[in-house]
């Protein structure tokens, strides 16, 4: 079926906390989102320095940019996710905050999370890159 999803996790591979190791898309359209970042519809950096709130603008700016092409974070195939900072609790301190948010099954797929240095914007703290795969 075009379109299809389908989330593997396959036997001889280390259990995952939430995400699959393998995605499968049937041939259809996919949709790649740029990074969205923590910047409010006026093209405000939210939260500076918080990276709670700046996932919570994250999670609205995902559902608006899905939703523009027909999809919702069920129909994420990949997901990364860019945080500053190398502290480990850190780090599943903000995918567990994901996990609970609006756009949770966007990160059932595959999934990477990587600790940086800096990103665009001074006080910026997350960022996400999104590939959805269209319905229909």
């Amino acid at each position: 079926m075009r379109g299809a999803i389908t989330r593997l996790n396959p036997d001889g591979l280390h259990p995952t906390p939430g995400y699959h190791h393998v995605t499968v898309v049937e041939a259809g359209r996919l949709a790649f989102l740029a990074g969205q970042r923590p910047i409010d519809p006026d093209g405000h950096l939210v939260g500076p320095d918080n990276v709670f709130a700046q996932s919570d603008q994250i999670a609205r700016n995902v559902l608006v940019a899905l939703a523009a092409v027909g999809a919702g974070p069920e129909h994420v195939v990949s997901a990364v996710v860019y945080i500053v900072s190398d502290d480990e609790g850190v780090l599943a301190h903000v995918v567990n905050h994901f996990r609970q948010s609006p756009i949770a099954a966007a990160f059932r797929s595959a999934a990477t999370l990587i600790g940086v240095n800096r990103l665009g914007l001074p006080g910026q703290l997350i960022e996400v890159d999104l590939t959805a795969a269209l319905p229909g």
